[in-house]
């Protein structure tokens, strides 16, 4: 064969696999870039039932939960005192709540002053972070945080309440952050807190009857 043949020979090989490359290996043949997994995992978004600012405030409520972890035995008198949580959170519609009850144990009439203190109702802590106020009514604190704008006024009466022998009464206190004269703007604060009252029986209307004292009390922890 002459060299001029063998030439074109070989020219005409190279030109069939470059063909040949080019079919196989275009797949699509647009020139576009093989496939990539362009997806991102996105954050985990579970809600973990925890206060984002590291508390332990149960989730879907607006403050943190009440738990009563210490309760005086009853005062050597005839009305046996008792507490009892009736709503456990704050939420946006109420503040945390407590029920006392007050019992005449005795088999005659009993009459217990101070009416609103027995009952806890505008009672501070000892530290005087916290006061428990009459529930079902309005005062200046912001939904959901539960501290009050102003202090409450109390008026200064001496209120007696009576108790027929076997006698039981209930009130509904709300737990409310006490206000702040530096202007302290929390909510209800985590911790535990100690609340005391004193009674008074016999002896409020006059008569001959010796008034008997006694200070009756419990503690519960906001976490």
């Amino acid at each position: 064969m002459s060299p001029t043949r063998r030439l074109f020979v070989r020219s005409a090989a190279v030109l069939s696999l470059g063909l040949v490359a080019g079919c196989l290996g275009g797949g699509g043949g647009d020139g576009d870039s093989p496939d990539t997994d362009d997806s991102t995992d996105l954050p985990d978004t579970t809600d973990t039932g925890t206060d984002p600012s590291g508390g332990t405030r149960p989730s879907g409520t607006g403050g943190p939960g009440i738990v009563l972890t210490s309760v005086d035995s009853a005062p050597d008198i005839p009305i046996e005192p008792t507490v009892e949580v009736h709503k456990d959170v704050a939420t946006d519609d109420h503040p945390p709540q407590l029920r006392v009850t007050l019992t005449n144990t005795s088999d005659e009439r009993v009459e217990v002053g101070e009416g609103r203190a027995i009952f806890f109702q505008y009672v501070g802590d000892d530290s005087r972070d916290l006061i428990l106020l009459p529930a079902g009514q309005e005062y200046p604190a912001e939904p959901g945080c539960w501290r009050l704008d102003d202090p409450i006024a109390v008026t200064e009466e001496y209120r007696i309440e009576t108790f027929e022998p076997g006698e039981s009464k209930s009130a509904l206190v709300d737990l409310y952050g006490a206000a702040k004269e530096d202007g302290e703007d929390s909510c209800l604060p985590v911790g535990e807190f100690r609340f005391e009252t004193t009674f008074a029986v016999g002896g409020l209307t006059g008569g001959d009857e010796k008034r008997t004292t006694a200070t009756w009390g419990f503690s519960l922890s906001l976490e």
